[in-house]
């Protein structure tokens, strides 16, 4: 009995103890300075018209802390304060995988998935990945396949027996000008490469703004083994439940608003089956 009250004491003191959310000060946001199509030091990318449309929504100043995405991204930003500083350099990441564990996300915002971009009138006419794998063994054992390492395009390659014919790039470059659709733009357009297999939404960008080359975006299939969609959603810090509540709500509000920006983007998207929305 008497045990039984002291875990009732402590609790009630625990509760006593526990501060009341409040509202932050600003959206903070941590966002790579050259990381198109999803953002820039200059404000150009989706994720960071999407963090001007929650700050607008929360009714909260904006403020963005320039981070490149390496390793250890997470505990140099969202996680990161300094010893004599009471904020941290950010409470909100704009684009993480859904079912990221590192942090505390919302539901999905989009889900999209890897495609094959390859450019007309060259060596590939496809429209679906059917017809790409169904292509004369002459030519698609010709191809130069363009892939980042260490991602789903690899392991896909590998099951269709395409590894032969993979140009890997790396995923984490050091040189603080690489930028994810460097793949497209300068290898697929100038010829090194046949194709490329990106995510998404760097496909799709890159497809539609490039000018002088036309380039087909054909999506991937996730397959049994091969994994090749996912959702991406906002991130806060594990344990922030009101925090993640109301962003939770900023992001239901503005739901038409990003779908807008989606499809600006050309961003190509996906329903809980992998399957294209049109």
């Amino acid at each position: 009995m008497l045990a039984a009250l002291a875990l009732v004491a402590f609790a009630n003191l625990a509760m006593a103890q526990e501060e009341p959310f409040q509202k932050p000060r600003a959206l903070k946001v941590c966002d790579d300075p050259n990381n198109l199509p999803f953002s820039n030091d200059k404000g150009e990318g989706f994720e960071n018209k999407i963090a001007t449309i929650l700050a607008r929504d929360l009714d909260l100043p904006l403020e963005i802390f320039h981070y490149p995405q390496r390793i250890n991204v997470v505990r140099n930003t969202i996680r990161y304060k300094l010893p004599n500083e009471s904020e941290y350099r950010c409470d909100l990441l704009i684009g993480v995988p859904s079912d990221f564990t590192a942090v505390a996300t919302t539901r999905p915002y989009f889900r999209s998935t890897y495609v094959l971009v390859y450019a007309k009138g060259r060596k590939i006419e496809a429209a679906s990945v059917e017809q790409f794998l169904a292509l004369d063994k002459s030519v698609l054992s010709a191809l130069k396949i363009g892939v980042y390492e260490r991602t789903p395009a690899v392991d896909w390659m590998k099951k269709h027996d395409l590894l032969s014919q993979a140009v890997p790039f790396r995923l984490l470059n050091a040189d603080p000008n690489h930028y994810p659709g460097k793949i497209i733009d300068d290898s697929l357009v100038g010829g090194k490469i046949d194709a490329a297999i990106v995510w998404g939404p760097i496909g799709g960008y890159f497809a539609k703004r490039i000018d002088s080359a036309e380039l087909v975006v054909v999506p991937l299939k996730s397959e049994p083994g091969v994994r090749m969609d996912f959702g991406v959603a906002l991130g806060v810090r594990q344990g922030e439940k009101a925090w993640l509540s109301l962003i939770e709500q900023a992001l239901d509000q503005s739901r038409d608003d990003i779908s807008r920006l989606l499809g600006e983007y050309g961003i190509p998207l996906v329903d809980d089956k992998g399957e294209p929305n049109h």
